[in-house]
């Protein structure tokens, strides 16, 4: 895949508004302001492919990214408490209603930041992809911020703080110095690659 390539395809703010599923898909979850577009961006190799703002909760559309024969989705960042109760229900119809959905999913990476214990939110979302099924990747984000001392020190916290932690797939991934990048493109590429073989 030529990760050059991605385009951006298009924003929904309901679920009902988006079209039927035609492509596999993969998917971005994480709470507000924990780098979801800026892994996309770095991923596609791109300054501004995806929006990224300093104000968490801004993306609040679910966001489609066009490559070859897959859709790369990023959902709303959840979490986030400075706006209104109906604005979150929102978020959290539309988060739900795509994940709930018969759409053709085929992985999610789930960011969580790698400087910081989950949030109850990120467990409630963990619990949901299992339960659901749903195959999943866990990246920790700012993994720069943290000397080699506090990394060891999280991904051990991690082993009692993130439900089945050990029998999950784990990247850390830094903007800075690009941790993690090329890992998550193999990934996402062997999604694809076993799609073509299956299909």
């Amino acid at each position: 895949m030529n990760f050059n390539n991605a385009r951006f395809y298009a924003s929904y703010g309901r679920f009902s508004q988006i079209p039927p599923c035609e492509k596999i898909e993969i998917a971005f979850a994480g709470r507000s302001n924990v780098g979801k577009s800026t892994l996309i961006n770095k991923i596609f190799n791109r300054k501004s492919l995806a929006r990224v703002s300093s104000v968490p909760g801004k993306t609040a559309t679910i966001n489609f990214y066009e490559l070859e024969n897959v859709y790369f989705v990023d959902l709303p960042g959840y979490g986030y408490a400075k706006v209104s109760k109906m604005e979150k229900q929102r978020w959290s119809k539309l988060i739900e209603g795509y994940l709930n959905s018969n759409r053709d999913i085929r992985l999610v990476f789930m960011l969580i930041d790698m400087r910081h214990s989950p949030s109850a939110d990120d467990i409630t979302m963990v619990n949901y992809l299992i339960d659901m099924g749903l195959p999943f990747v866990i990246v920790l984000t700012k993994s720069d911020k943290l000397n080699k001392t506090q990394r060891e020190k999280r991904m051990r916290s991690f082993e009692d703080e993130i439900p089945y932690f050990d029998e999950i797939t784990v990247v850390p991934f830094s903007s800075q110095n690009f941790e993690g990048v090329e890992t998550l493109r193999k990934i996402a590429e062997e999604i694809v690659n076993n799609d073509e073989i299956d299909g």
